[in-house]
């Protein structure tokens, strides 16, 4: 509810912030107030806890997103350096769309035949771009540097 208001009072284009992190980070905190504005009516606290978790989450994430970039701009120039002949943007798209792309995503995303997406793909696993792992019949390509970032979000201190 809290990012619906956000984005209706024009503060918030899209509703990207999550603060989950942030309530399950200070849960006590978070019930202690939630049943202190319900015993008293009194919502000053509570406002300043949620403000406070709405700008440590902004801090994060606008984090996250530069180093997503940094990491998006240095696989590209490693992409066009290591290999060019497949380079395109929408393979660097479809590599960091999730932190795992399959021959499907690749096919699809690139408009190419099965059999040369698999390829990209072997291509991009055997220069470390990709890291191959098979899960039953599937096969899955992790962006690793990206999972890594991903697994690795936190919310920086006051």
């Amino acid at each position: 509810m809290n990012l619906l208001i956000l984005q209706r009072e024009g503060l918030l284009d899209l509703p990207v912030l999550y603060l989950s992190r942030y309530i399950t980070s200070t849960k006590p905190e978070y019930y202690r107030l939630l049943q202190s504005t319900r015993d008293s009516g009194l919502w000053v606290d509570w406002c300043i806890y949620m403000v406070k978790g709405v700008a440590l989450t902004a801090r994060s994430e606008i984090g996250l997103v530069k180093t997503l970039r940094d990491l998006m701009q240095h696989t590209r120039q490693r992409l066009q350096a290591e290999l060019p002949k497949i380079y395109s943007q929408e393979l660097l798209n479809n590599l960091f769309r999730y932190p795992y792309t399959k021959i499907e995503f690749v096919e699809r995303d690139l408009g190419i035949s099965r059999i040369t997406a698999a390829r990209h793909l072997d291509l991009l696993a055997d220069k470390g771009f990709v890291r191959k792992q098979k899960i039953g019949r599937t096969n899955f390509y992790i962006n690793q540097p990206l999972f890594e970032l991903l697994s690795k979000i936190t919310l920086p201190h006051e």
